[in-house]
């Protein structure tokens, strides 16, 4: 049933994937992306709701809300290299994660669900909220911002997609507990009175202090918090000076901190300050700390993980659900389910047999069959929440 009512708008469903990656646009400026959401909704006989600046929430049936899906719609500061006839038209923007795939099959299922509630007697049975958020790209994310507009006001439960191109097309991984990692941004900036290199004993020697925190900071964590919470901290920049013959007085260190779960997470932001100023302490430095918080790990809820296997074997198969590992990278979608349970699973968006491509690069290509199975997982995830409550 799910399978013959989304084949009906696949078409046009590849045409509306095709039209939003051609035209993409940066978090928090997704203004063209949400009047087509908007569009294609109101054309299904929807009413969608246009949240702050950018994005959409809209809500299929009748009755109690029984869950929440929700989809992003931003894309990439990256060039897009796909030699395609939908190729991104902006230069310098591509949707070069998938998220062009996630909110087309949301879409889908807004159609799919709408159809099925006309034609079955008593309508679906309840409500489904469908959620198109803006900035997930940006930390800390758009979900925040959506969520403080109410997105998730009364929603039992919320379900996500995250597309993976080391997946085959019509198979999921799925995970229960963290499936990301929590990311922050560490940033020190240090300062002291500089001077000639011949007197160090006269200044507060910065560079060597610089040096003492990039070595010591990330081992002394690992020291203090428990190594079962693979708290990773890695430099991306450190700079200071100018000559040789200078003790500079100013210097930065940029790093991102990631961690595998919760616990972790909140232990490192209660030590760092402390550890920060103790290794920097004896040289005399100022000291500015700028620990920007990120993301939390996305932790999916147990029967919230079967209950989409469930959904996703019925629809497309016994073979079709396989573990995942937890990835170091970080999703917004993890703000939801600090609210109320859930669970991301990752949709495999390779073709059987070919490349295999990364997302956040600008030649990931995506088997276009993945927009439909999308769509029909999410209405299939909706269907059964719907018939199970």
């Amino acid at each position: 049933m799910i399978s013959s009512t989304i084949a009906e708008i696949g078409a046009e469903l590849i045409d509306f994937r095709r039209d939003v990656h051609a035209h993409p646009e940066l978090s928090f400026q997704e203004f063209g992306t949400t009047d087509k959401i908007v569009a294609r909704l109101e054309a299904a006989g929807l009413s969608p709701r246009r949240l702050e600046s950018t994005g959409v929430v809209c809500e299929v049936g009748e009755g109690p809300l029984a869950l929440g899906l929700r989809a992003d719609i931003d894309a990439l500061p990256i060039d897009d290299l796909i030699d395609e006839d939908f190729a991104s038209t902006v230069p310098g923007v591509a949707h070069a994660c998938g998220h062009d795939v996630h909110l087309t099959g949301l879409v889908g299922a807004a159609i799919a669900l709408q159809r099925l509630h006309e034609s079955t007697p008593g309508g679906l049975g309840g409500r489904v909220r469908l959620i198109f958020q803006p900035g997930e790209e940006v930390t800390p994310g758009g979900a925040l911002r959506v969520i403080s507009q109410g997105v998730l006001d009364d929603v039992p439960e919320v379900y996500a997609l995250h597309c993976d191109p080391n997946v085959d097309v019509g198979k999921i991984g799925s995970r229960i507990g963290a499936i990301t990692a929590a990311g922050d941004t560490v940033i020190i900036r240090l300062s002291g009175h500089g001077g000639h290199t011949s007197r160090p004993h006269l200044t507060e020697d910065l560079v060597y202090a610089l040096g003492k925190l990039a070595t010591d900071l990330p081992s002394t964590l690992g020291r203090l918090i428990d190594p079962r919470h693979a708290i990773s901290l890695v430099w991306g920049e450190i700079s200071a000076g100018h000559a040789a013959n200078v003790v500079p007085s100013e210097g930065i260190l940029r790093g991102t901190l990631r961690c595998l779960d919760v616990d972790g997470w909140n232990q490192v932001a209660e030590v760092l300050p402390e550890l920060v100023e103790r290794i920097a302490g004896p040289y005399g430095v100022t000291v500015d700390l700028d620990h920007r918080r990120g993301v939390p790990p996305v932790v999916n809820t147990e029967d919230q993980v079967a209950l989409i296997e469930s959904a996703v074997r019925g629809e497309l198969g016994e073979n079709s659900v396989q573990l995942t590992p937890q990835s170091m990278g970080g999703e917004d979608f993890a703000w939801y389910l600090t609210h109320c349970p859930g669970a991301l699973v990752r949709m495999g968006t390779r073709t059987p047999g070919g490349k295999t491509y990364d997302i956040h690069q600008g030649d990931l290509l995506i088997d276009e069959d993945s927009v439909e199975i999308a769509a029909r997982i999410f209405t299939a995830t909706a269907l059964k929440v719907l018939q199970r409550d």
